[in-house]
């Protein structure tokens, strides 16, 4: 193993590794449905799209009609951003597609607390200002009119689905300009451990290819694609 910690699992990660070669390895560990769902994007800028690596902290989300009559507007919604851990990322599942469930002040939040991303498989809003915050937001699109009334947070660290694939706290997310990953913690070791080994020797097949062997040939020898 090449890392003696979390830390140093998430900077290699981050220096070497990108969603398609992990999505590669867990084909071949039998985890064949592990990318989130297509329009689930970044908020692209001029500049690269950082990879976002972190631990899930799943919240889930419900859709009303109105604000509750006693209690918080938001429900738990406050109470998961205070609870979020440094290298966590917020991945809010369950809202439907007329709010958006994650904003700037939010974004914010979790920066102070040590997040590093966060996820909706529903809007975001308050955009040019996450910009500016250089914070890894992903999600379906974009939508300025808030949850309040229209959503709430009713649990956090708990199971959740987002278009059928599980995401259970503390599971490892990836996330490129390519999609979002999740990488069930219980098989990690292994599957980051291979997915360096293939990410190291694609850099060698492109570098074969460029000097002039056939892709078929680079194939054949490397068996990498």
């Amino acid at each position: 193993m090449e890392w003696n910690n979390e830390k140093e699992l998430l900077e290699l990660i981050r220096a070497e590794l990108y969603t398609s070669v992990i999505g590669d390895i867990c084909d071949e560990f039998g985890y064949h449905n592990q990318f989130l769902s297509q329009d689930i994007r970044p908020i692209e800028t001029h500049k690269k799209v950082p990879i976002m690596v972190g631990r899930a902290m799943p919240v889930v989300e419900v859709n009303v009609f109105e604000e509750p009559k006693e209690g918080l507007p938001f429900g738990k919604m406050l109470e998961a951003l205070d609870d979020l851990k440094e290298n966590e990322i917020y991945i809010c599942a369950g809202a439907a597609k007329n709010y958006a469930t994650i904003g700037e002040l939010m974004c914010t939040a979790m920066i102070a607390r040590g997040a590093v991303g966060a996820v909706s498989d529903s809007f975001i809003r308050d955009v040019e200002g996450i910009k500016e915050l250089d914070f890894p937001v992903y999600s379906s699109g974009f939508y300025a009119q808030d949850q309040r009334g229209r959503g709430m947070v009713i649990d956090y660290r708990v199971p959740v689905q987002i278009n059928g694939i599980k995401i259970n706290p503390g599971d490892l997310i990836v996330g490129d300009i390519d999609g979002v990953l999740v990488v069930p913690r219980e098989e990690e070791i292994k599957i980051i451990t291979k997915s360096l080994e293939k990410a190291r020797g694609e850099k060698v097949v492109q570098s074969k290819i460029k000097e002039g062997m056939l892709a078929s040939e680079a194939f054949k020898k490397f068996g990498i694609m």
